[in-house]
């Protein structure tokens, strides 16, 4: 099997595991997303498109990491442990501070696709 041109979920799973790695720089899903986006070798909105589904690929783990904190502190901070507070804190964390995240992957992966496959254009040329 010859990844590349068309293989949108294989290069959108490349793009979001570019963005795992290099999460610690804040702006990781423009990279992934670009990576993603110069092997669709397509135009520049199928770029777009593969860059947006690598930036939500991307936020699973970061989901499944931030539940696994919150439980961890919530769920010790209601037993007496740190006395963290829960409830309406929570609400702002699921509703506003994830959705945040989401808009923040999917947007840049999706800039990035763009660039990727901008790059792609004008190197191939």
């Amino acid at each position: 099997m010859r990844m590349g041109k068309g293989d949108t979920v294989i290069n959108a799973v490349i793009g979001a595991v570019v963005t795992i790695l290099l999460s610690f720089t804040g702006f990781s899903p423009i990279i992934g997303g670009a990576v993603a986006g110069y092997l669709q070798r397509e135009s520049r909105r199928s770029g777009a498109k593969v860059g947006a589904l690598s930036g939500v690929i991307a936020f699973v783990p970061f989901l499944l990491f931030g539940f696994l904190i919150f439980s961890l502190l919530f769920g010790v901070g209601m037993g007496g442990g740190f006395g963290l507070p829960g409830g309406p804190e929570l609400v702002i964390i699921f509703f506003l501070i994830f959705p945040l995240i989401i808009a923040w992957n999917v947007g840049l992966g999706a800039l990035g696709g763009y660039l990727g496959s901008y790059i792609y254009e004008e190197t191939s040329a």
